[in-house]
């Protein structure tokens, strides 16, 4: 494959991430802010049966994984859904729109992150002003970062197993708990309908539980730094979200079965404490905001290395300035994209709700992920030379069925959302219309897509 830098006069990305890297990068990815912030506004939505939408979530997404597989695997480029979208398309809006929703969902879900972190497990120790604590929290991220992904994805690693450590510890006082004679089974069926149907409470629940099953995706930004990405990817991403997903059914059931819905919801981002303080009374709930502090910081990193990288990209293939895609000589990371997105994602969080930006994150990917799904389906005809994954027959018509009804209305989702997406959206209009007229009209060359 033709390195990327004999192209943009860039140096190439560091290709430092192997099998073992990426397994633990999706992990880490989808296990963090989503559980650890949101499983309060789920039960909320749906009572009791707060599984249900979990396990759902994960259907949809593991679905549209298929897509994104066949995909990284023919296309083993930087940009991702970006990528895909101009080649099946070759649209320069529409690539661009797909471009700046991508990289809006990582900074909100950064942002998400850094709510988390300063309201609900800092708070355990200190109070201090969220948004001091968010812009230190976003400039720490932008520091290691820069620093370089070997070093990014290595931390990660860490985080992955500080989180995971919280979240056993939640299944293991759980199933303590549970085998002790606590606990309420009938809860697990039980689903807050109010003044909707079941139905509507199911798909809105899970329209805002795939906020956490979210993550695979970003690993495919990461493609230029890995080793033989064909390869490794399919037993990586599909690994890594079984592994989330059984984790994360798991607590739901036994979060359910310690705690009532109502209970849950009231304590909104801070639910995980109530298992604990039910489940373990008397255990150090420090320890655990110790944890969860970690958590999100992975989720936050992670994301913001995603949204770093798909600007960098999709500038090597001229849908955005070549600003975006400036590579630092020494540390050949991608400087001003990083720059970029950690300005957004301050901005963000000191003007949006944790729920409300959790549940814009899952609209803005589920509305991406249909087009991916589309996408792969246009690309069947594109050959390649090398192996790689094919998706199911099947795989991408349900992926566009399932993402597409979660992305409307009809789903249950809160109009609110709608509109802080709709206004995301139209910044990212603007900013194309100023591509455009300093850039000019941009024919990519569909060969010239294909190398990487």
């Amino acid at each position: 494959m033709t390195d990327v830098s004999t192209v943009t006069g860039q140096p190439a990305l560091k290709r430092a991430i192997g099998p073992k890297l990426l397994l633990f990068f999706v992990i880490g990815d989808i296990l963090g802010t989503g559980i650890y912030a949101l499983t309060g506004s789920v039960a909320g939505v749906i009572g009791g049966a707060l599984w249900v939408p979990f396990l759902l979530a994960f259907i949809v997404a593991f679905i549209t994984a298929f897509s994104y597989l066949e995909l990284v695997g023919k296309y083993p480029r930087a940009a991702g859904a970006a990528l895909y979208t101009h080649k099946a398309f070759g649209i320069n809006f529409l690539t661009f729109m797909v471009t700046f929703t991508v990289m809006a969902s990582g900074v909100t879900s950064a942002a998400t992150a850094a709510k988390a972190f300063a309201d609900t497990y800092l708070r355990q120790f200190i109070e201090l002003p969220t948004w001091a604590v968010a812009a230190a929290f976003i400039v720490g991220l932008a520091l290691i970062n820069f620093r370089g992904v070997g070093e990014s994805v290595k931390a990660n690693v860490v985080l992955t197993l500080i989180e995971l450590s919280g979240l056993l510890l939640i299944i293991g006082v759980g199933i303590v708990a549970v085998a002790g004679g606590a606990g309420e089974p009938s809860r697990l069926v039980e689903i807050n309908t109010g003044e909707t149907t079941a139905f509507i409470a199911i798909t809105a629940a899970t329209s805002l539980a795939f906020f956490a099953m979210v993550g695979f995706e970003d690993s495919v930004n990461m493609a230029e730094e890995c080793h033989n990405p064909p390869r490794i990817f399919p037993r990586a991403m599909l690994l890594g979200m079984a592994v989330a997903a059984a984790i994360y059914v798991i607590i739901a059931v036994l979060s359910s079965m310690l705690v009532p819905a109502d209970d849950l919801a009231a304590a909104k981002s801070s639910a995980l404490f109530r298992v604990l303080e039910v489940g373990a009374p008397g255990f150090p709930l420090g320890v655990f905001a110790v944890i969860g502090l970690f958590a999100v910081v992975n989720s936050a990193l992670i994301n913001m290395l995603m949204a770093s990288r798909l600007l960098y990209g999709m500038s090597n293939e001229r849908v955005l300035p070549r600003v975006f895609g400036r590579v630092h000589e020494g540390r050949r990371t991608p400087w001003f994209a990083i720059i970029f997105t950690s300005v957004i994602a301050i901005i963000l969080v000191g003007s949006v709700d944790i729920t409300q930006l959790g549940g814009t994150t899952a609209l803005l990917l589920l509305a991406v992920f249909t087009v991916v799904n589309i996408a792969v389906l246009v690309l069947r005809k594109d050959k390649v030379e090398h192996n790689h994954f094919r998706a199911p027959a099947w795989s991408p018509y349900a992926g566009i069925v399932l993402c597409g009804f979660l992305a409307t209305p009809l789903s249950g989702r809160p109009l609110q959302q709608f509109a802080l997406a709709g206004i995301l959206l139209a910044v990212g209009a603007a900013l194309w219309l100023i591509n455009y007229l300093v850039v000019g009209r941009v024919d990519v060359d569909p060969e010239q897509l294909t190398k990487g």
